[in-house]
């Protein structure tokens, strides 16, 4: 047993070099969840980035009457806030981690799922077209902070085939002076960041029209961008 748990490691290092990941980076999905804790594992601070995101679409504009798509929504640090303010049926939470989501039910109690009745969808692929409703809003929180550039130009594009006209998405990045070399394959707790000008393009190439919002409290600085349809 010893040398097979010896061999597994010594694969997933080489697995985490080649995919350019920290080779102490701990495993996505249950594993992670488990050592770290769902709060833990999207990144903790629930209260403080919980309030700060929901305070912004508010102030953007978000109105109870707004279907909104929350994309890679974790444990509902933010949507349980969302949830309690649209109309019910009005919010659509998308994670890969079903674990995750089970534990967002959890902190939501049935009461509310019943009365809210939030559509909840485990997806890894960006599926937005199973949804029984079509957004005007949508939030990447914390989002393309874990994505490699293949897998954020995928959720922009399917993303933009779903959303309403005059639609708008705010996704939230970490930015830097010039292009980073980031890791080749997407990680939930890997780190990854995007120059201004990149992300512009990324939004550009799939039919949105990009805007660089920049800072907007977020206390581990990452920055804001605006597509709109």
């Amino acid at each position: 047993m010893r040398f097979a748990a010896e061999a597994v490691a010594a694969l997933r290092k080489a697995w985490c070099r080649a995919a350019g990941l920290p080779p102490d980076i701990l495993p996505e999905g249950s594993a992670g969840i488990q050592t770290l804790g769902p709060k833990g594992y999207v990144g903790g601070l629930w209260d403080e980035l919980g309030e700060l995101q929901f305070r912004f679409l508010v102030e953007q504009g978000l109105r109870p009457e707004h279907v909104l798509l929350d994309v890679g929504c974790g444990c509902l640090r933010g949507g349980i806030r969302f949830i309690r303010y649209l109309n019910p049926g009005h919010y659509l939470g998308m994670d890969k981690e079903g674990l995750l989501l089970e534990t967002g039910k959890r902190e939501l109690g049935p009461d509310l799922v019943r009365e809210k009745r939030p559509e909840l969808l485990c997806s890894g692929s960006f599926a937005f077209h199973r949804f029984s409703r079509r957004p005007q809003w949508a939030l990447a929180q914390s989002l393309f902070t874990h994505l490699c550039r293949r897998d954020l130009e995928r959720c922009l594009a399917r993303l933009r085939r779903v959303m309403l006209p005059g639609g708008a998405f705010y996704a939230t990045f970490f930015e830097s002076a010039s292009p980073n070399q980031n890791p080749r394959v997407s990680h939930s707790l890997g780190y990854f960041a995007y120059t201004r000008e990149e992300m512009e393009s990324f939004g550009s190439r799939h039919g949105w029209t990009p805007r660089y919002l920049g800072e907007w409290s977020h206390p581990r600085h990452q920055k804001m961008m605006l597509f709109t349809v």
